[in-house]
């Protein structure tokens, strides 16, 4: 598995975006993926130094179209902290 196989996508929310000036960034990641894997794909892919790594299982929601019931996907999503020497993810600085 390579780095772009575990980073699937950012984040982009109020919430995630005012955690930025703390230089945390949100992702969705690989479900299967685990701290250290998502550590050397962020450091890979954006060439940053990352301190902390925090993950979170999220149970997809229930949905209902008329009387057809289905649940949307589960996925995972890492916050990756940068260590304060580190400069900035670049893809993040035009929202």
């Amino acid at each position: 598995m390579n780095a772009y196989d575990i980073i699937r996508r950012p984040i982009i929310t109020e919430k995630s975006m005012s955690e930025m000036a703390d230089k945390k960034y949100t992702f969705v990641v690989d479900i299967n993926a685990n701290k250290t894997e998502i550590k050397a794909a962020v450091e890979e892919i954006f060439k940053v130094k990352v301190d902390k790594v925090n993950t979170i299982r999220t149970m997809g929601k229930m949905k209902r179209q008329g009387r057809f019931e289905g649940r949307r996907p589960s996925y995972k999503k890492a916050i990756v902290k940068l260590t304060q020497d580190s400069k900035g993810i670049e893809f993040f600085e035009g929202l």
